[in-house]
This record gives C-alpha cells, structure tokens and sequence, in this order.
C-alpha cells in the first residue's frame, strides 16, 4: 500500500510508526508530518484545509489510503470530498463522512444522538445564542458544579467547570455572546458526574467493529491533576479499574449502540471511534465522541497492539474487518509529555532538543518538533513523548522518567505524577 497519513502530532507519529511495522507497507507520506515522521516516512508539506491539493497529491502518487489524524478535516468534509470525485472515490479513507464527524464537531449533536439509541450519558439542555435566558432558568434548575460546553471545536478550550452559580451564568452569558466565536453560538448545559475518566477505542466499518486497547490521559498541566487543561501530560494501559464486567457493560450498553445507531440513522461511518468515558459507580457512561484517536493516549494504545494496523485497515476497504484480528499485548504501556515552558498559555519555539543519550528501551514520539537548519527542535506546546512497556505500570513509568531525563531543551517541563492515581 502507499498512504498519505495527515496531522503534525504525537497521535500522527505513533500512527507512522505502526503503519512502518507492516509488510503491506510500500510507502509512507506524512503531511505535514514532524522530525520524528521524518524518520521513518516522507514528509509533504501540504495544507490540511486544501483537500485539492491533498486529493491531487494522492493521484501524482498513486496513493491508495488516505489516514486521517486529526478531526478538523474530518468535520470540514475531507472524507465527502474524496468520495464526491470519481477521479479520488477508489482510495480509501480512515476517518468518517462530515456528517459521522458530527459527533465530535457538535456536542448538540452527539447529546441528541445518544438520547435517542439510550446510550448512558450526563442529562443536559442545548441552547443558542438567542435562547440566553432560557439557558440561565436552565442553569439555575442545576446542581453545582456547573459544566458548559461549547457545541463546536474549540481546540480543546471549550468546556467550563464553575462551582459557584453567579460565575457559571457569567460563563455561560460569555459562551453564548461569542467567546469561542461560532463554537459556542450553541452552549450544552451538563449535569455533573462524578467518576475515573478513561477512553476507549474502536475501529469500525459502520457494521463491524474491533476494540483496541482502552488508556487514561492526564489532562492538567500541573501534578496531583491542577491547573489548566492542556491536550493531554501523559497516558496509560491498561486501565487497572476497566475490568472484564466492567468493559461488557461499555461494550452492551455504549459500543454496540453507538454502532447500530449509526446504521440506524443512515450515517456512513469508517474509522475510529473514541470513547471519552466516565465510570461512576461502577457503570461507564459518554463524556464525548470524538472521530479519531486520542493523543497521548495513541501513544500508548498503538504500541499495545500487536496486530499489523494495515491488516485492519485494509478490511475497511475490502469490507472484510470482521474477519481481522485483533491481538493485544498484555504488557503495560505508559507515556509521559515533555512540554514548552508557559504551555498552555504563552510559549516559546525553536528551542533545539538534546535526545542523543536515549536508549531502545522506550519509543521517543515526537509532537511539537520540527527540524531547522539539521537540528531537531520545538514547534509546539506538546514536544516529546516518551512510552515504555512494563511488567506493570510501575516498571512502564519507571522507565519513561529514566529517558525523559535524558532528553533536554530549554524551559521543557513535564509531570511526575503520571499514573500514580491508580497505582
């Protein structure tokens, strides 16, 4: 197979070196891709948003897969355009039509869809811009803590936790007068759980679908889980509560209507599917959708599986999944991010990153880097992330600090705390 990967990030990376394991393998681009892509495939300096560009690149190559990293894309109808083209609707694309992308890119979307087919998630209202005083009834009908969410993409930023219902209706009046521009034109006004967060994963054709390994990421920047959010510090997996009762129930009572749901409303779906899950009580129920795989937890969810990725990707395009395997390594993984100082907020690129004394025992994902004038350096508020099996988490921790503390660059920071939560 030759593919064109898309996305610059850690999530992408590990992608690219999965894909590079495979005997189907004939070539690898990666647009944009990062130094740590550079490696092991070709970079191409292509605009994400361009899907001419991207869908002429695939023709002058030959490109049979198109792999879609990150969701912007996939909502902006990436997927619709290829299929749209005859000259480009027989390569396959891993990543759903605009319309499957919704359950990420609308969160008004993803709650009604899941009101419908009875999949267990917080109770909640939706309101738009010129639905602000019903929103502030609605809001003070609710429970503290007070959780908003903007309908949209908003890299990450749009979910807002208050404690106190006089800030909460300040936040949400905020939201809704355009905060995060049209991504909370439609504000989603949630109950609050209380639980363990995890994510799980499968991959599906829009009637079957495998399971791969589940992970927890580390959303804060600072330890003991405080500070802002960030895309993610660090993950882990296995997940030691996600035992076997506990994983039918996600199978039963999520995956499984979320599948059929999907055939159910005519929704063509191939891809991955993430599920941001909440276990309270004993019982899991959907924080959020989203329409591809996770990062960090990517870098700790593809090293697990021992099955040749291509092998699952091309029984979407053969419509034979159901005959793939599916074989996981029991092993525990473990991933922690370096950082930019200042990141989340105000950060500094360009610094040159010093990882020459790193050894095999763990795989070194790059993020934020690219390289400039020969030398590897940052490019990002994510830089490096560093996995590690393990008998254990323990052990799989143990030897990503071994490495992150061989790795160096200017103001880098990372958390030490990664995992010990649940250990």
């Amino acid at each position: 197979m030759k593919i064109l990967l898309l996305g610059s990030g850690g999530r992408e990376h590990a992608l690219a070196w999965k894909m590079a394991q495979s005997s189907q393998l004939e070539k690898l681009y990666v647009a944009p891709g990062n130094a740590g892509t550079a490696e092991i495939a070709e970079n191409i300096a292509l605009d994400l948003s361009d899907f001419k560009a991207i869908g002429d690149f695939t023709i002058q190559h030959d490109v049979d897969l198109l792999v879609v990293g990150p969701e912007q894309p996939l909502v902006d109808g990436i997927h619709d355009y290829f299929s749209s083209q005859p000259r480009l609707s027989n390569i396959t694309v891993i990543g759903p039509t605009k319309e499957g992308a919704q359950i990420e890119g609308s969160k008004d979307f993803a709650k009604s869809f899941m009101k419908r087919h009875r999949i267990p998630t917080a109770k909640s209202g939706s309101f738009n811009k010129h639905q602000l005083q019903e929103a502030l009834a609605f809001l003070e009908n609710q429970k503290a803590p007070y959780v908003l969410k903007a309908d949209g993409l908003a890299a990450g930023k749009g979910v807002i936790i208050e404690n106190e219902l006089s800030k909460a209706k300040k936040a949400l009046t905020k939201m809704l007068k355009g905060q995060f521009g049209s991504a909370s034109n439609t504000v989603v006004i949630e109950e609050f759980l209380a639980g363990v967060e995890l994510s799980v994963f499968i991959i599906t054709d829009g009637t079957n679908y495998k399971i791969l390994p589940e992970a927890k990421d580390y959303k804060r920047i600072g330890e003991q889980d405080t500070g802002l959010n960030t895309g993610g510090m660090g993950a882990i997996s296995p997940v030691p509560f996600a035992n076997r009762e506990f994983m039918d129930k996600v199978e039963n009572q999520i995956i499984i209507p979320t599948v059929k749901g999907l055939k159910k409303d005519g929704i063509a779906y191939s891809g991955f599917i993430f599920f941001g899950l909440i276990a309270v009580k004993g019982d899991p129920y959907v924080i959020e959708y989203n329409c591809r795989l996770g990062d960090p937890e990517t870098e700790v969810v593809l090293p697990r599986l021992k099955s040749d990725i291509l092998e699952l990707f091309d029984g979407i395009a053969t419509d034979t999944l159901s005959e793939r395997d599916v074989e996981i390594d029991l092993r525990t993984a473990s991933t922690v991010m370096m950082v930019a100082g200042g990141y989340p907020e105000s950060y500094e690129k360009g610094k040159e990153i010093s990882m020459a004394n790193t050894d095999e025992k763990s795989m070194v994902f790059h993020a934020g880097t690219t390289i400039k004038n020969n030398k590897v350096v940052s490019n990002g508020g994510r830089v490096i992330a560093v996995t590690s099996y393990g008998k254990n988490l323990e052990t799989a921790l143990k030897t990503s600090y071994e490495n992150l503390d061989k790795i160096h660059f200017e103001g880098s920071y990372y958390r030490k705390d990664i995992g010990q939560d649940v250990m």
